[in-house]
């Protein structure tokens, strides 16, 4: 399984988004450190849950770096997170 698919099964099972895109940004980061001559180091991901209701964008991103752990460990340098609750602004 490919780590943006990984990415998205754990954070869709966990925190059933009404929306969610993970991108794989790694080609923008070619030759920079952390970044494998395979890819798949560097993610963007855009996920917007009725679980965030009510918490801080903090709450939030903890939420999402706690579900991702072994993967930011092994696997993933980069991760830019935008979290929403519905209905918020973007």
């Amino acid at each position: 399984m490919s780590v943006a698919l990984h990415i998205n099964y754990i954070l869709t099972d966990a925190l059933k988004p009404v929306e969610i895109q993970v991108v794989d940004q790694s080609h923008l980061h070619a030759g920079h450190a952390g970044a494998r001559p395979e890819g798949e180091t560097h993610f963007q991901v855009i996920i917007v849950s009725s679980l965030f209701a009510g918490k801080s964008l903090i709450e939030r991103h903890r939420m999402v770096n706690d579900l991702l752990f072994d993967l930011l460990r092994d696997r993933v340098h980069a991760l830019s997170l935008k979290a929403y609750a519905p209905g918020e602004p973007r």
